[in-house]
């Protein structure tokens, strides 16, 4: 993939853009590899199947931008290391949605005379925009500002950027006053009637909400999924619990007449999204084939994990399991584990943390291409 951002200098995100995408494909898998080799766990007898290729350009789901500048002219896109904006609304990364959406947000914010915020300086209002695409081309907006200032202004004109916008479905104006490095706040002003956005992935209703994670490349997470159904149609587990289970995309993609589905995650709108799903696809809550999701921390899952259970899922982010639930898996009567991982060096430290488990197979799955990130999935079993 070529980049003129890159090119020119400006952005060095991508730090694997210049190499061929085999290769980089190649050398992810192959450092994985010997991370979970040499992290100290027996892969003797692992098989690795053929990893899951990206699409180079166009694949990611979300657009983080920082906005800078002035009113007449806001960048979205990063800083430089004087914190000026450097604007990237052109970047291939993202599909066309999201590059046709972009500058009609920057011309929005404009005309509203949204003052961007200015990071050296310590003033402004408006910090980021992060707009998300639905398979279907639908979009999400959430407006970052330091405080409810503009909010009355959005509000009162948000109808031209309806109309600009055929396909935004829903549009919200999260407040994050702290002048430090993060990216939103724990308020969150829903400004549409729609608070969620369809994500159907595989078939399955997901619901993305504005502060709920969701996989950022939807075609590797879709393939992502359709892994762990293999592996699960091959155990024919009775119940699956899913611990960080996000908007239910492993759960609702495993669940099946007479299985019993959990899923645990600590976001309680993820898990109100999870279920609105759930109720979309007729999945019953209670009965021998229940599928359910409960607002709690994963790593605390006594009563989860509470007797035999015959398969778990793991989803961690990038910390990984920590040594608290890998000692709880390492004691419990679970025979089987799925573990998907952004992160092979907590995932190499995990699997050493539970001896008593065997790594069966495992594939790679490109969900960040030109970067050194990946995702790895992982089934096992007991020994």
């Amino acid at each position: 993939m070529r980049c003129d951002y890159h090119d020119r200098g400006l952005c060095d995100s991508c730090t694997l853009i210049d190499q061929p995408y085999a290769q980089q494909l190649t050398a992810k898998q192959d450092g994985v590899r010997a991370l979970l080799d040499g992290g100290g766990a027996d892969t003797s007898g692992l098989t690795w199947l053929e990893p899951v290729a990206s699409a180079e350009s166009g694949f990611r789901n979300k657009a983080k931008m920082v906005v800078a500048g002035t009113v007449r002219h806001p960048t979205l896109g990063i800083l430089d290391p004087r914190g000026r904006g450097i604007d990237l609304r052109e970047c291939p990364l993202y599909p066309e949605p999201i590059g046709r959406a972009l500058p009609i947000v920057a011309a929005f914010c404009t005309q509203l005379r949204l003052l961007p915020y200015d990071v050296p300086k310590g003033r402004g209002e408006l910090k980021h925009v992060l707009v998300t695409v639905s398979p279907d081309g639908e979009l999400m907006l959430r407006f970052v500002l330091r405080s409810a200032k503009l909010l009355g202004r959005i509000r009162e004109h948000l109808g031209l950027l309806l109309e600009a916008l055929p396909g935004l479905r829903v549009v919200t104006a999260n407040l994050q006053p702290e002048h430090q490095a993060v990216l939103e706040g724990p308020v969150e002003h829903v400004l549409t009637d729609g608070d969620s956005l369809s994500m159907p992935i595989n078939g399955i209703p997901l619901r993305l909400r504005p502060r709920s994670f969701f996989q950022t490349n939807t075609e590797v997470a879709a393939a992502l999924y359709r892994q762990a159904v293999q592996w699960t149609r091959e155990l024919e587990p009775a119940e699956v619990v899913d611990l960080y289970c996000g908007v239910g995309g492993f759960a609702l993609h495993l669940a099946a007449p007479g299985r019993r589905v959990r899923g645990v995650e600590i976001s309680a709108e993820a898990v109100e999204a999870a279920r609105q799903a759930a109720a979309e696809m007729g999945l019953p809550s209670s009965g021998p084939g229940a599928v359910t999701f409960t607002a709690g921390d994963a790593t605390a899952v006594e009563r989860s994990l509470e007797g035999e259970v015959p398969l778990v899922v793991v989803n961690p982010p990038r910390r990984g399991l920590g040594v608290e639930l890998a000692q709880r898996l390492e004691e419990s009567q679970v025979r089987s584990l799925i573990y998907s991982s952004c992160n092979a060096r907590t995932l190499a430290r995990d699997l050493a943390a539970m001896p008593s488990w065997r790594p069966v197979q495992a594939r790679l799955l490109d969900m960040f291409p030109h970067t050194g990130h990946s995702e790895t999935a992982v089934l096992l079993q007991r020994r």
